[in-house]
């Protein structure tokens, strides 16, 4: 149920300052959320194009190219067996790559700008 009446103001808290809606704006448009923004997308956008034309290429393939998808490898896989547990490799290899980048560029980045507009608070 929603009220019009404002907190009790005896109520202590804890929490931590919150920066203003300013601090938030300038933040937004330092150099230092740019370069965040760009390392994020220079990393983010090419793996997701790649991976999205690897499944498309599967998934084409095994639409119209059926001969090819049902060629033996070994004993009872086919190609397209192969290329599907291929797509689930790529898939962990992907979240792999994106942690390891987001562990050593990302994070640090952002903890850098966090604790800047909380220490301006």
């Amino acid at each position: 149920m929603a009220t019009e009446a404002p907190p009790p103001q005896d109520r202590k808290d804890d929490g931590p300052v919150q920066p203003t809606t300013e601090a938030f704006l300038e933040a937004q448009n330092s150099a230092e959320f740019t370069a965040l923004r760009r390392s994020h997308r220079s990393f983010a956008f090419p793996l997701t194009v790649g991976f999205i034309a690897w499944y498309l290429l599967y998934v084409l393939l095994s639409s119209y190219a059926g001969d090819f998808m049902g060629t033996i490898v070994f004993a009872n896989f086919n190609v397209a067996f192969v290329f599907g547990l291929a797509q689930f490799a790529t898939t962990f290899l992907i979240a792999w790559f994106y942690s390891r980048h987001a562990t050593n560029k990302l994070d640090p980045q952002a903890a850098a700008i966090k604790s800047r507009m909380e220490a301006d608070a």
